[in-house]
């Protein structure tokens, strides 16, 4: 693609980050790796007994639902078997971001210390994400091809937001997982304002790349990268990081599970977004991996394919997390 000349009398308006002081040094600590490659893993923020209780949990909930799923018989892995999804393994209505397996989760002390240590701040409002089951080799949903993206919008410059994947079973390199580019980060602003038209910019923080924008960084030697991790570890990555959620391969028996969190600190947020994020809580709905800004609330009913209502739909959580101060801060709901 040829470059794209922008014209001074029609630059868009830039938003840019007001965090620059943020992974803008020499930590000597996961810090750097993030810095540098625009992803890391942070080794053990939850202890592996606790994480795979986490997982129990987040298994019984998903049989809760009374199918016929038997996670030790691949035969039942199938859509008549599970509750709707809003993509292939990944779970976000049924008030699902508000159960209490996933506060716990979230409110893990490793968590939360790894993004304080990122933002310099324990004031953190948390998102309310969404939970991922993915079963191997099902043989009932065609594959889902790679779809590479970042999560914030080409309007935004510098550092926004970093989410983070919760790990609840182990990833290897057969095992469906996170894809990323490494670097390129780095590149975000250079690609957009060289290869793209800027009247096409959208503010919705999500951008989907092409094959042929994917060449333009596979040019400059950025190439996809599987991260592989263990039980209780913590993924962090830049949101303009390219990166995709990887289908496991023939190879892969293991059940992927895996909890979406990302944090930032709630100084972040102005007031318009707090009450907006409050009001989600208030209706046990779910949102972008954005904690403080593009809060967009999700559909909090669930419709079968046929557009009828999910009779097994839940307005509120089986099981209700403990409303403390440290989770209504978390949640938006009450200031620090």
């Amino acid at each position: 693609m040829a470059p794209i000349a922008l014209s001074p009398h029609s630059s868009p308006v830039l938003k840019p980050s007001h965090h620059q002081r943020i992974l803008n040094g020499k930590y000597h600590d996961w810090r750097d790796d993030l810095q540098k490659n625009g992803y890391v893993v942070v080794k053990g923020a939850i202890p592996c007994d606790r994480a795979t209780e986490l997982q129990k949990r987040a298994y019984a909930w998903l049989k809760s639902f009374g199918t016929g799923l038997d996670f030790d018989d691949p035969t039942t892995w199938t859509t008549q078997n599970l509750p709707v999804q809003s993509k292939i393994n990944t779970f976000q209505s049924y008030a699902v971001a508000h159960e209490k397996f996933m506060w716990d989760a979230r409110m893990e002390p490793g968590v939360l210390a790894a993004f304080s240590q990122l933002w310099g701040t324990e004031e953190l409002l948390a998102s309310f994400d969404s939970l991922n089951i993915t079963f191997p080799n099902r043989t009932d949903v065609p594959r889902k091809p790679a779809w590479e993206h970042i999560d914030q919008s080409p309007l935004r410059r510098g550092l926004h937001c970093v989410q983070g994947i919760i790990n609840l079973s182990p990833s290897g390199p057969e095992d469906g997982g996170l894809v990323v580019y490494p670097r390129s980060h780095t590149l975000n602003e250079e690609f957009f304002d060289s290869q793209t038209d800027h009247s096409t910019w959208d503010p919705l923080d999500r951008y989907m790349y092409d094959r042929e924008q994917l060449s333009w960084f596979k040019a400059r030697g950025i190439e996809p990268y599987k991260v592989c991790a263990d039980v209780g570890d913590l993924i962090l990555w830049d949101s303009r990081t390219v990166h995709y959620g990887a289908e496991p391969t023939a190879k892969s028996d293991r059940i992927r599970t895996v909890i979406y969190a990302a944090y930032t600190p709630a100084r972040f947020a102005s007031e318009e977004q707090i009450h907006l994020k409050a009001e989600v809580f208030s209706n046990y709905g779910g949102t972008t991996h954005w904690p403080h800004d593009n809060i967009v609330a999700r559909e909090t009913r669930t419709f079968l394919p046929d557009g009828t209502r999910d009779p097994r739909d839940r307005e509120s959580p089986l099981e209700l997390p403990e409303m403390s101060d440290k989770l209504l801060k978390l949640a938006g709901v009450k200031r620090y």
